[in-house]
């Protein structure tokens, strides 16, 4: 969870998290809308799907007991190198180092490493230099330092080079080239996405279809999308009942500006079964879901805001 999401967001997911699965035989038999349910809100989801299917590895292959060594842990679905040298280091003590984006920065700063980390050769070099920096003894508390100087002293903007312990020592601060590490020269481009949202009813329910198992929201519970409004009002050109259009927002993403514009299409209670199956059979497959149910699905943030926001 505390991978690209801060602390204090993830407290009280974390603990309603534990609190429905204790150990990993629990979470290893949980259904996947279970699990995403409880993640919906933290965003790149693909780590939930991940965490859940490297669950059932543990209990399937292992017995239930997580393996001991990093290069077994690597194996495991959703575990990189990086964290499979974190968790043997702190669980096991395990000499390994690890090499996250703010330890990066610290040994970048700390070597004045100017290779482009973009390119694979170089990873692989300060991985190297890395493993030779590495205590004999006390790998936790090294270990932990090193995140701890880059989550608050020596960050990416405006470090805090006179509170470091090894200033003295870093050679970026010796030659006041703080900012020009680490370099990477790949930038993530970020990009506008826009779309109408059919919040399509019939009494009290909703019809949801499942996101495909990659890209945005990947194997989240969501509305159907189309094109824009004008595309939503063409495709329900013959359809009984009205359509609302509500307030459009913005959602962002870490690569993607996404507009939203929610269109609520009521049925009429009068439809009939043959009208609303043809209906359906023009979108995503999907079913119908009661407002409570659809709430205890893994469902977009954003939607989940959606539905239980007061009816005007």
């Amino acid at each position: 969870m505390l991978q690209q999401t801060q602390v204090s967001t993830v407290l009280t997911y974390y603990e309603r998290f534990l609190q429905r699965f204790p150990d990993i035989k629990a979470l290893a038999a949980a259904s996947q809308d279970e699990v995403m349910s409880l993640w919906s809100g933290l965003g790149y989801y693909s780590r939930a799907r991940n965490m859940h299917a490297c669950a059932k590895a543990v209990v399937a292959e292992h017995g239930g007991n997580f393996p001991r060594r990093s290069e077994l842990l690597q194996t495991l679905p959703g575990i990189g190198r990086s964290t499979a040298a974190a968790i043997a280091a702190f669980c096991f003590g395990e000499r390994v180092a690890i090499l996250d984006g703010n330890v990066k920065r610290v040994l970048t700063r700390f070597l004045a490493f100017g290779d482009d980390l973009a390119v694979a050769k170089n990873e692989r070099e300060l991985w190297a230099l890395a493993t030779e920096l590495l205590p004999h003894q006390h790998i936790e508390p090294y270990t932990q330092g090193l995140m701890d100087l880059g989550a608050t002293v020596c960050l990416a903007r405006s470090p805090q080079c006179l509170l470091c312990p090894v200033q003295t020592q870093c050679a970026a601060r010796r030659a006041g080239t703080q900012d020009k590490f680490p370099v990477k020269t790949r930038k993530l481009k970020r990009s506008r996405r826009e779309n109408a949202w059919l919040w399509l009813t019939w009494g009290n329910e909703l019809w949801l279809c499942q996101r495909p198992d990659s890209g945005v929201w990947a194997g989240l519970w969501s509305l159907p999308e189309f094109e824009s409004p004008e595309v939503l009002a063409q495709a329900g050109a013959g359809w009984p009942g009205a359509c609302t259009a509500l307030p459009s927002f913005t959602h962002v993403l870490t690569h993607l500006d996404w507009t939203l514009h929610p269109m609520r299409w009521a049925l009429p209670g009068r439809a009939t079964q043959k009208q609303r199956d043809a209906i359906t059979a023009t979108l995503p497959q999907g079913a119908w879901f009661g407002l409570d149910e659809a709430l205890a699905m893994g469902l977009p943030a954003p939607l989940r805001k959606l539905l239980q926001r007061p009816a005007t």
